[in-house]
């Protein structure tokens, strides 16, 4: 299999597929790019002589998506080819423009996955697992094309879901693109804050925020990419923020609390794990020593303990030398897993 683009989805991909056995074949703009990714694993560069792949993933930037696909296909013409690309419909007109009746090899598809740091460096084999990985195939897709691209989504231990482009753009400007632009303006209005403000940041800011330290240049082409269904959502959100002015300057306490209220209404509908139905989880939290060991000892504990750990996050505590680990279990677990924990000398509070 041929990578073009050895960034973080596509080294990615290269090192999930070396590690199981297969051979990838990697390609990208900057050299020094492709070199990194060969040398930490994720493929190797190309030959002389190489044989014609029989899948070609271009995992680039969106402006260049559709050009590169459609050159794949004319370079191999026994090859499906696929991408990665954030939006679709737009690189889905673009591949039919320029491939013509070479399209019918062409598999549109976004894996929902990726992280803040970008390049090879912040390649992950795990970085598909339990994940959904969509495709877009058009009427005109060949069968054996689309199977070729599921049985690699597959295999990479991602969940796949087939969505019409358009489909796929008025959703992910929901689930994905509208949170990128609220991370980042909430993040903006940290710029010149004062000192004793930000330092008394906890963990609900760095939350919200997480995804605001996104590259700026790939996210402006995403967020251009699909300009419509996204503005249609942020005139929403902007609709709900003149709501909640409006509480603010007249003193509503119903109105605000309609506004948190509807955000637990929102946060009950995100799927739990794996995908699955929503499911009504508590924190134990538990105060550990700032040092090395102190966390692998106390998930030891709880494995020890026989308690199934459904999340976890760590939280530092200001000007002291500990911090809280907040370990999320189901509210059956919770008693025993307090009563356990104390009795091996670990501090809980109530």
């Amino acid at each position: 299999m041929h990578v073009v683009g050895a960034g973080l989805v596509g080294a990615s991909i290269g090192l999930a597929l070396t590690s199981a056995g297969g051979e990838v074949v990697l390609h990208d703009a900057s050299p020094t790019v492709a070199t990194l990714a060969a040398d930490l694993g994720a493929g190797r560069l190309p030959g002389p002589d190489e044989p014609e792949p029989v899948l070609v993933v271009v995992a680039a930037p969106p402006d260049v998506t559709s050009d590169l696909v459609a050159a794949a296909l004319r370079r191999h013409p026994g090859a499906a080819v696929t991408d990665v690309a954030s939006t679709k419909a737009q690189v889905v007109t673009g591949v039919a423009e320029a491939a013509g009746p070479d399209a019918d090899r062409y598999v549109g598809g976004h894996p929902m996955a990726g992280r803040e740091r970008h390049g090879p460096m912040a390649a992950r084999g795990d970085l598909f697992v339990g994940r959904p990985w969509v495709l877009t195939p058009l009427p005109t897709t060949s069968p054996a094309s689309t199977a070729l691209v599921r049985e690699l989504a597959t295999r990479l231990g991602a969940a796949v879901v087939e969505l019409d482009p358009t489909a796929h753009d008025e959703a992910v400007a929901l689930v994905s693109h509208l949170p990128q632009v609220a991370a980042s303006l909430v993040a903006a209005r940290l710029v010149g804050a004062p000192g004793p403000a930000v330092g008394l940041a906890g963990q609900g800011l760095r939350d919200v925020t997480r995804i605001a330290a996104s590259d700026p240049v790939l996210w402006a082409q995403i967020l251009a990419g699909n300009a419509g269904p996204l503005a249609h959502h942020l005139r929403l959100l902007r609709d709900d923020l003149d709501a909640a002015l409006a509480a603010l300057e007249t003193g509503s306490l119903g109105g605000l609390a309609r506004l948190v209220a509807d955000g637990n209404a929102g946060h009950a509908v995100v799927p739990g794990k794996h995908g699955s139905v929503p499911a009504a989880y508590v924190t134990v939290p538990v105060l550990i020593p700032d040092r090395p060991g102190s966390l692998a000892a106390l998930i030891g504990a709880i494995g020890e303990i026989g308690v199934n750990v459904e999340d976890l996050r760590i939280e530092h505590s200001p000007g002291r030398q500990v911090g809280v680990v907040e370990v999320t279990v189901v509210p059956a677990a919770r008693d025993g897993l307090v009563e356990a924990l104390r009795g091996r000398g670990w501090s809980v509070p109530d």
